[in-house]
Protein backbone atom coordinates (compact mmCIF):
# COMPACT_ATOMS: atom_id res chain seq x y z
CA UNK A 1 0.00 0.00 0.00
CA UNK A 2 1.31 3.38 -0.97
CA UNK A 3 1.46 6.82 1.50
CA UNK A 4 -1.64 8.77 1.34
CA UNK A 5 -1.05 12.12 -0.69
CA UNK A 6 -1.93 13.98 3.01
CA UNK A 7 0.58 12.29 4.43
CA UNK A 8 3.68 13.27 1.42
CA UNK A 9 1.81 16.81 1.60
CA UNK A 10 2.24 17.51 5.11
CA UNK A 11 5.18 15.20 6.64
CA UNK A 12 5.09 14.90 10.08
CA UNK A 13 2.67 17.56 11.15
CA UNK A 14 0.22 14.95 9.61
CA UNK A 15 0.22 13.60 12.78
CA UNK A 16 -1.07 17.00 14.28
CA UNK A 17 -4.55 16.41 12.59
CA UNK A 18 -7.51 15.34 14.88
CA UNK A 19 -7.42 11.26 15.43
CA UNK A 20 -10.99 11.29 13.06
CA UNK A 21 -9.20 13.54 10.37
CA UNK A 22 -5.90 11.27 10.16
CA UNK A 23 -8.52 8.17 9.41
CA UNK A 24 -10.48 10.40 6.91
CA UNK A 25 -7.30 11.53 4.92
CA UNK A 26 -5.10 8.13 5.15
CA UNK A 27 -6.85 6.29 2.10
CA UNK A 28 -4.28 5.12 0.29
CA UNK A 29 -3.95 2.86 -3.25
CA UNK A 30 -3.78 -0.82 -2.40
CA UNK A 31 -5.78 -0.34 0.21
CA UNK A 32 -8.46 -2.28 -1.62
CA UNK A 33 -10.81 0.17 0.09
CA UNK A 34 -12.73 3.35 -0.94
CA UNK A 35 -14.76 6.26 1.49
CA UNK A 36 -18.66 6.80 1.37
CA UNK A 37 -19.83 10.03 3.36
CA UNK A 38 -23.28 11.29 3.20
CA UNK A 39 -24.84 14.17 4.44
CA UNK A 40 -26.57 17.59 4.02
CA UNK A 41 -24.99 20.82 3.50
CA UNK A 42 -26.18 23.79 5.07
CA UNK A 43 -25.43 25.72 2.32
CA UNK A 44 -24.19 25.00 -1.20
CA UNK A 45 -24.02 26.72 -4.39
CA UNK A 46 -24.10 30.01 -6.03
CA UNK A 47 -25.80 32.83 -3.83
CA UNK A 48 -25.17 35.25 -6.88
CA UNK A 49 -28.10 35.15 -8.67
CA UNK A 50 -26.66 37.26 -12.12
CA UNK A 51 -23.67 35.06 -12.22
CA UNK A 52 -25.82 31.73 -11.96
CA UNK A 53 -26.01 32.18 -16.07
CA UNK A 54 -22.47 32.03 -16.49
CA UNK A 55 -21.87 29.01 -14.78
CA UNK A 56 -24.98 27.69 -15.99
CA UNK A 57 -22.55 27.73 -19.31
CA UNK A 58 -20.19 25.35 -17.83
CA UNK A 59 -21.97 23.43 -16.06
CA UNK A 60 -21.46 20.69 -18.25
CA UNK A 61 -17.51 20.30 -16.73
CA UNK A 62 -19.54 19.36 -13.98
CA UNK A 63 -16.71 21.46 -11.65
CA UNK A 64 -19.25 24.68 -11.13
CA UNK A 65 -22.68 24.95 -10.98
CA UNK A 66 -25.33 27.62 -10.69
CA UNK A 67 -28.25 26.41 -7.95
CA UNK A 68 -28.01 27.31 -4.68
CA UNK A 69 -29.80 25.89 -1.85
CA UNK A 70 -30.20 25.22 1.79
CA UNK A 71 -30.14 21.79 3.62
CA UNK A 72 -29.83 19.71 0.62
CA UNK A 73 -28.49 16.34 0.46
CA UNK A 74 -25.40 14.94 -0.45
CA UNK A 75 -23.19 11.88 -1.04
CA UNK A 76 -19.02 11.47 -1.44
CA UNK A 77 -16.84 8.84 -2.55
CA UNK A 78 -13.04 9.25 -2.08
CA UNK A 79 -11.20 6.88 -4.24
CA UNK A 80 -7.27 6.62 -3.73
CA UNK A 81 -5.60 5.42 -6.62
CA UNK A 82 -2.39 5.89 -8.99
CA UNK A 83 -2.99 8.22 -12.09
CA UNK A 84 -2.31 7.17 -15.46
CA UNK A 85 1.08 9.34 -15.09
CA UNK A 86 2.07 7.33 -12.03
CA UNK A 87 1.59 9.96 -9.32
CA UNK A 88 -0.55 9.22 -6.11
CA UNK A 89 -3.64 10.66 -6.59
CA UNK A 90 -7.04 11.09 -4.85
CA UNK A 91 -10.22 11.37 -6.72
CA UNK A 92 -13.23 12.66 -4.80
CA UNK A 93 -16.57 12.45 -6.72
CA UNK A 94 -19.26 14.09 -5.01
CA UNK A 95 -23.55 13.63 -5.87
CA UNK A 96 -25.46 16.97 -4.92
CA UNK A 97 -29.22 16.66 -4.78
CA UNK A 98 -30.68 19.44 -5.90
CA UNK A 99 -34.77 19.27 -5.93
CA UNK A 100 -33.81 20.29 -9.71
CA UNK A 101 -32.02 17.45 -10.48
CA UNK A 102 -28.66 15.67 -9.37
CA UNK A 103 -25.25 17.84 -10.10
CA UNK A 104 -22.14 15.88 -10.20
CA UNK A 105 -18.47 17.55 -9.16
CA UNK A 106 -15.06 15.78 -8.98
CA UNK A 107 -11.29 16.17 -9.13
CA UNK A 108 -8.56 14.50 -8.94
CA UNK A 109 -5.67 15.35 -6.37
CA UNK A 110 -2.54 14.23 -7.43
CA UNK A 111 0.82 14.40 -5.64
CA UNK A 112 4.39 15.83 -7.32
CA UNK A 113 6.95 13.82 -4.83
CA UNK A 114 10.63 15.00 -3.97
CA UNK A 115 9.90 18.89 -4.10
CA UNK A 116 12.83 20.81 -1.91
CA UNK A 117 13.34 22.10 0.10
CA UNK A 118 11.93 19.76 2.61
CA UNK A 119 11.11 16.88 0.27
CA UNK A 120 7.26 17.47 1.24
CA UNK A 121 4.78 16.94 -1.89
CA UNK A 122 2.95 19.26 -3.87
CA UNK A 123 -0.78 19.12 -4.51
CA UNK A 124 -2.36 19.56 -7.59
CA UNK A 125 -5.47 19.52 -7.87
CA UNK A 126 -7.67 19.00 -11.51
CA UNK A 127 -11.08 19.58 -11.74
CA UNK A 128 -14.32 18.14 -13.76
CA UNK A 129 -14.92 15.81 -16.17
CA UNK A 130 -12.45 16.91 -18.47
CA UNK A 131 -9.65 17.94 -15.93
CA UNK A 132 -9.18 21.37 -17.99
CA UNK A 133 -8.71 23.41 -14.84
CA UNK A 134 -5.86 22.81 -12.28
CA UNK A 135 -4.54 24.56 -9.45
CA UNK A 136 -1.87 24.34 -6.54
CA UNK A 137 -3.51 23.18 -2.99
CA UNK A 138 -1.31 24.37 -0.18
CA UNK A 139 -2.94 22.26 2.89
CA UNK A 140 -1.61 22.86 6.70
CA UNK A 141 -3.12 21.80 10.30
CA UNK A 142 -4.99 24.52 12.64
CA UNK A 143 -3.86 24.04 16.23
CA UNK A 144 -7.49 22.63 16.60
CA UNK A 145 -6.59 20.30 14.27
CA UNK A 146 -8.46 21.26 11.80
CA UNK A 147 -7.48 20.40 8.23
CA UNK A 148 -7.06 24.02 6.62
CA UNK A 149 -6.73 24.21 2.61
CA UNK A 150 -6.00 26.80 -0.09
CA UNK A 151 -5.83 26.53 -3.86
CA UNK A 152 -3.75 29.02 -5.86
CA UNK A 153 -2.25 29.84 -9.21
CA UNK A 154 -4.97 28.17 -11.50
CA UNK A 155 -4.20 27.54 -15.23
CA UNK A 156 -6.39 26.15 -18.09
CA UNK A 157 -5.74 23.51 -20.33
CA UNK A 158 -7.42 24.18 -23.91
CA UNK A 159 -5.99 21.81 -26.33
CA UNK A 160 -2.24 22.07 -26.64
CA UNK A 161 -2.24 25.45 -24.60
CA UNK A 162 -1.50 25.74 -20.86
CA UNK A 163 -3.22 29.03 -19.63
CA UNK A 164 -1.99 30.90 -16.68
CA UNK A 165 -4.74 32.57 -14.94
CA UNK A 166 -3.86 36.53 -13.74
CA UNK A 167 -4.00 36.99 -10.01
CA UNK A 168 -6.60 39.66 -10.85
CA UNK A 169 -8.83 36.97 -12.69
CA UNK A 170 -7.66 33.84 -10.95
CA UNK A 171 -10.61 32.45 -8.08
CA UNK A 172 -9.26 30.89 -4.79
CA UNK A 173 -10.98 28.44 -2.89
CA UNK A 174 -10.50 28.07 1.14
CA UNK A 175 -11.42 25.13 2.80
CA UNK A 176 -11.92 23.57 6.26
CA UNK A 177 -12.57 20.25 7.45
CA UNK A 178 -12.69 19.16 11.13
CA UNK A 179 -14.63 16.43 13.10
CA UNK A 180 -17.40 17.74 15.68
CA UNK A 181 -17.32 15.16 18.45
CA UNK A 182 -20.35 16.61 19.94
CA UNK A 183 -22.24 15.44 16.63
CA UNK A 184 -20.49 12.66 16.02
CA UNK A 185 -19.74 14.19 12.15
CA UNK A 186 -16.96 15.47 9.92
CA UNK A 187 -17.96 19.19 8.78
CA UNK A 188 -16.68 20.95 6.06
CA UNK A 189 -16.74 24.26 4.65
CA UNK A 190 -15.50 25.69 1.05
CA UNK A 191 -15.53 29.42 -0.19
CA UNK A 192 -14.88 30.22 -3.64
CA UNK A 193 -13.72 33.94 -3.67
CA UNK A 194 -12.88 35.72 -7.23
CA UNK A 195 -11.70 39.24 -5.80
CA UNK A 196 -13.23 40.74 -8.65
CA UNK A 197 -16.72 39.53 -7.89
CA UNK A 198 -16.42 38.42 -4.41
CA UNK A 199 -17.96 34.83 -3.70
CA UNK A 200 -18.61 32.43 -6.11
CA UNK A 201 -19.43 28.86 -5.01
CA UNK A 202 -20.06 28.04 -1.13
CA UNK A 203 -20.37 24.46 0.33
CA UNK A 204 -20.63 23.77 4.29
CA UNK A 205 -22.30 20.75 5.99
CA UNK A 206 -21.45 17.79 7.85
CA UNK A 207 -21.71 14.05 7.26
CA UNK A 208 -21.02 10.43 8.28
CA UNK A 209 -18.18 9.12 6.84
CA UNK A 210 -17.37 5.34 6.23
CA UNK A 211 -15.24 2.95 4.43
CA UNK A 212 -16.34 0.25 2.10
CA UNK A 213 -14.65 -2.77 0.68
CA UNK A 214 -14.30 -3.01 -2.93
CA UNK A 215 -16.06 -5.57 -5.13
CA UNK A 216 -13.29 -7.90 -6.51
CA UNK A 217 -12.56 -7.07 -9.95
CA UNK A 218 -13.65 -3.42 -9.53
CA UNK A 219 -10.77 -1.52 -9.06
CA UNK A 220 -7.85 -3.70 -9.64
CA UNK A 221 -4.56 -2.81 -8.19
CA UNK A 222 -3.96 0.93 -7.92
CA UNK A 223 -6.38 1.77 -10.59
CA UNK A 224 -9.60 4.10 -10.29
CA UNK A 225 -13.33 2.66 -10.83
CA UNK A 226 -14.61 3.26 -14.20
CA UNK A 227 -17.35 4.83 -13.16
CA UNK A 228 -15.32 7.54 -11.25
CA UNK A 229 -12.89 8.30 -13.66
CA UNK A 230 -12.71 11.27 -15.84
CA UNK A 231 -13.69 11.75 -19.36
CA UNK A 232 -10.47 12.77 -19.54
CA UNK A 233 -6.49 12.27 -17.95
CA UNK A 234 -4.74 16.03 -17.58
CA UNK A 235 -1.04 14.77 -17.46
CA UNK A 236 0.27 18.93 -17.14
CA UNK A 237 0.28 20.40 -14.25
Amino acid sequence: MSTPIYRLALGSGFDDLAPELQEYFSLAAGSGSYGIGEGVFDVVGCRQRWLRPLLALTGHEEAFFPEYGEHIPFRIENHAHVDPFGRPALTARREIYFPSGTRLFHDTTSAITGNPPDDRARLVDHLGRYRRLATDLEVSVTPEGRLRGVSKASRLFLGPLRIALPELLDARAYAEQWYDREEGKHRIQVKVIQPQIGLVLVYAGRFDYRLVPYLPGSAPGNSLPRYAEPDRWEQRV
